[in-house]
């Protein structure tokens, strides 16, 4: 199983950072000096990933502009001899064969991965979310790639949450194989607690075969009125081979303020042109 497409699905109307996010795309929202969307496209092509399809919605077309070039900046950039600038400009541009797509509805994240399916034809491909940066020594959705071609299956990535996490995301039904990885044989979505299969949780990266296309038409609304993914998921690892992933990494739910935040202080803690000055900053605020 050779994985070299990836989707990422970035529709959503990122209603838990309004008001910015009424004109600014959430995923374009910078953490320290890039928008986000830029970590989860880096972490694909880092992956071995060559073509990635974004799906947006109608007010996002700052995301395709951002892959595209910019020849006016890009020239006044070259005459005034800013290099590093210019090249920072340029590098979104030729990190990938970038594709884009409408979700014309709002219909859930079964559906926003469903839009992808000419784009996948009949190969495997990674989901990567949009609000989730995950940072590891070896990339997540890489990780997840090498899990899916060793049990030749579809995979998920999942950590273990706490009790009062599982209901926001879903919980998994799974039996050990190797260390940090299992065998997935049910999944729930938004349970309460009395439903839980384990404190398992899918959050954010996945491989996928194609056969999650035809299980998504037939899939009908679920939790919220929409189309998850995750009700696409409890058909597909009863039809076919699935596995979780407890993959090692530190992730940064972007989608929320807390985790904005976590990510942009984090990161400036560790690039050289801010760490000296943030800690000495932050040292001298009288909290």
């Amino acid at each position: 199983m050779k994985v070299k497409k990836a989707v990422i699905p970035a529709a959503g109307l990122g209603t838990r950072m309004l008001p910015a996010t009424k004109s600014v795309p959430k995923e374009m929202l910078p953490i320290l000096d890039k928008p986000a969307i830029q970590y989860i496209v880096e972490e694909a092509v880092d992956s071995g990933i060559e073509d990635i399809l974004i799906i947006t919605n109608r007010g996002k077309n700052a995301i395709e502009d951002y892959f595209d070039f910019a020849p006016d900046l890009e020239e006044s950039l070259k005459r005034a001899n800013k290099t590093s600038a210019y090249e920072a400009v340029r590098y979104p541009t030729q990190m990938a064969n970038v594709f884009f797509v409408r979700q014309k509805e709002t219909k859930g994240l079964g559906h926003a991965v469903w839009c992808a399916k000419k784009f996948v034809g009949d190969e495997p491909f990674a989901v990567l979310l949009g609000d989730d940066i995950m940072v590891g020594e070896v990339p997540v959705i890489k990780q997840l790639i090498n899990a899916a071609e060793k049990y030749n299956a579809s995979a998920v990535g999942a950590q273990w949450v706490k009790d009062e996490d599982v209901s926001k995301y879903c919980s998994l039904k799974i039996d050990k194989l190797e260390e940090r990885i299992f065998k997935v044989s049910d999944v729930i979505e938004k349970p309460p607690r009395d439903k839980f299969f384990s404190n398992y949780s899918i959050l954010g990266r996945y491989v996928l075969t194609s056969e999650i296309f035809s299980i998504l038409e037939n899939t009908p609304p679920g939790h919220g009125g929409e189309i998850q993914l995750t009700d696409g998921l409890c058909t597909l690892c009863k039809q076919s081979d699935m596995v979780a992933v407890d993959f090692d990494a530190k992730r940064y739910d972007t989608g929320n303020l807390p985790g904005f935040l976590e990510a942009t202080i984090e990161f400036a803690m560790k690039h050289p042109e801010t760490r000296d000055w943030l800690k000495e900053y932050l040292a001298g605020i009288k909290f």
